[in-house]
């Protein structure tokens, strides 16, 4: 028997559409353009081939998704309209909303939903344990997709919702066609927005325009990635400023719109303008990961990992990117975002115990560390990851390790990391990055995680016990269950040093009062207008 789904509610209380095509004051020629400054600039276009952020953002506002997460972090029907399970969790049919088109004016089919979940399946960590359970993906009609397991898959909706990079997204078969470890070079998507091409300035600009055959869902208020995706704008413009004193001048004199993600150090003075508004960018804020090369020496031996991670101060490294004051960050964190259901303290006292370099010095020795280059990339227009580097470069320093600092911008440093070459043939050992808090919520999120040597992510740990442990929270029958599976998960982590955990902190973004409210936990370009 199958049960069926259908989003209830279309009359429900929404946020009228109409107030968002409201016509704009008369500003001048810009009133319809949001300005905005990213993180970075954007060096990647397609959003299965890498987890940076800044091409998620790009993602969000040209393709769509099946499946939307909302603030409480339950998915909801996005793309698709009605969907039925069987009562032994096998079979699961999809049935997708009237009008979907492409911009490119070709239809949103069935077998386009079933080549990109493919596709993004291969790379993610989430899509393949879902790959690893699917007997058949098939597309019975233009309108629907079917996927038959050979074991149940609880997470489903999860998974066709996720938003952390590497996120979902539907594009045309003939795109999604494409190996995941190949680079797309055309960018058709479905959403709210078209991706503006021939405007694309490297280091300056990136350009989108509304779509205006986009047709949102009926009903609901947007809510992070669910609910009726409405442009507001006619046009949306990157701004690339890495530094911050610019990029806080043109906010303060009207030149952009909103800035993603304004430095703490500048954030006084932001907060004197009275035409600025700051804000928290989400309760679950970021944390940070160093991430080891475990293929390449030293730090393929887990004790070298091991004595690194029992020296490091994660207080160090959040006081140097959220500031002194401890209530911006915190200096505690395990394996999970502090404050979601799994966050636990299991081995947290390899983090939280005292640290003594010399103890560690030795330890490093005794683990076989003898003095092999460590090339450490670093970027210099991410101030956050800029900030960990030097930590990190200092940590590594006094441990006495021979390190080779490499310092270049953001693109530079994801195009690197994805060589498994030594360091003397241009691969590298050790980079920080950081992740949105709804990254560390469970196993199935967390890309980082994976550790199956070198079908994991970047750094391509292999640790049996690791991995052998998130399986097993995937068939875990209830939360408690699932603490303790993730309780095994943190002791491990924290014996086997698969990545550097190194805080938590809280982030802010800016916007000018001149526009509405924007989905910043998410930063997407729907759902705000000029007021």
């Amino acid at each position: 028997m199958l049960r069926r789904h259908i989003l209830a509610g279309a009359g429900a209380a929404a946020l009228a559409p109409a107030a968002l095509h409201r016509p704009a004051l008369a500003q001048g020629a810009d009133a319809r353009t949001l300005r905005y400054v990213p993180q970075t600039d954007l060096t990647v276009l397609d959003p299965v081939f890498t987890t940076a952020y800044v091409t998620r953002h790009h993602a969000l506002a040209i393709y769509d998704q099946l499946f939307g997460l909302d603030a409480d972090l339950r998915p909801q029907p996005q793309m698709v309209e009605a969907w039925q399970t069987s009562d032994d969790g096998l079979t699961w049919r999809f049935r997708l909303r009237e009008g979907l088109l492409f911009h490119d004016g070709e239809p949103v089919r069935g077998r386009d939903c079933v080549a990109s979940i493919r596709r993004w399946a291969s790379r993610d960590g989430l899509g393949q344990v879902l790959l690893a359970r699917v007997a058949e993906m098939t597309a019975p009609d233009d309108r629907s997709f079917t996927i038959r397991l050979n074991r149940p898959f609880g997470p489903m909706l999860d998974a066709l919702a996720k938003i952390g990079p590497p996120a979902l997204f539907i594009m045309p078969e003939r795109i999604a066609s494409a190996e995941g470890t190949a680079q797309i070079r055309e960018t058709i998507g479905s959403g709210p927005f078209k991706y503006v091409a021939g405007e694309r300035v490297v280091g300056s600009r990136v350009v989108y325009e509304r779509n205006a055959a986009y047709r949102p869902r009926e009903g609901g208020a947007p809510s992070w990635a669910a609910g009726p995706k409405i442009a507001g704008f006619e046009r949306v413009e990157w701004v690339i400023m890495p530094d911050p004193a610019t990029a806080a001048a043109a906010m303060r004199n009207g030149e952009v719109d909103w800035w993603e993600n304004p430095t703490n150090d500048i954030l006084p003075a932001m907060q004197r303008s009275r035409d600025v508004v700051i804000k928290r960018a989400s309760s679950l804020g970021i944390f940070g990961t160093g991430v080891f090369n475990c293929l390449q020496p030293p730090f393929d031996k887990p004790a070298v990992r091991r004595a690194v991670l029992r020296a490091m101060s994660q207080a160090d490294f959040m006081t140097a990117v959220a500031g002194a004051d401890p209530s911006n960050w915190r200096a505690d964190m395990g394996v999970f975002t502090p404050g979601s259901p799994l966050a636990n303290t299991a081995g947290i006292e390899a983090i939280t115990g005292p640290r003594d370099i010399e103890r560690s010095r030795r330890e490093l020795r005794e683990a076989g560390y003898n003095g092999e280059p460590v090339v450490m990339l670093a970027p210099t227009d991410q101030s956050a990851l800029a900030a960990l580097a030097e930590v990190g470069h200092d940590l590594f320093r006094r441990l006495g390790m021979n390190v080779d600092y490499r310092v270049s911008d953001w693109g530079t440093v994801v195009q690197r990391r994805s060589s498994k070459d030594p360091v003397e043939r241009g691969g590298w050992s050790f980079f920080h990055t950081t992740w949105n808090g709804l990254d560390g919520i469970n196993p199935g999120v967390m890309t980082f995680l994976r550790a199956n040597g070198e079908g994991a992510w970047f750094g391509w740990p292999n640790v049996p016990a690791l991995e052998a442990a998130r399986t097993a929270w995937f068939d875990a029958p209830d939360l408690a269950a699932q603490k303790t599976i993730a309780e095994d998960i943190q002791r491990i982590v924290m014996q086997e040093a698969p990545y550097l955990p190194s805080g938590q902190y809280l982030s802010s973004t800016a916007y000018r009062r001149s526009m509405s409210e924007p989905l910043s936990e998410i930063y997407a370009f729907w759902g705000t207008r000029r007021l």
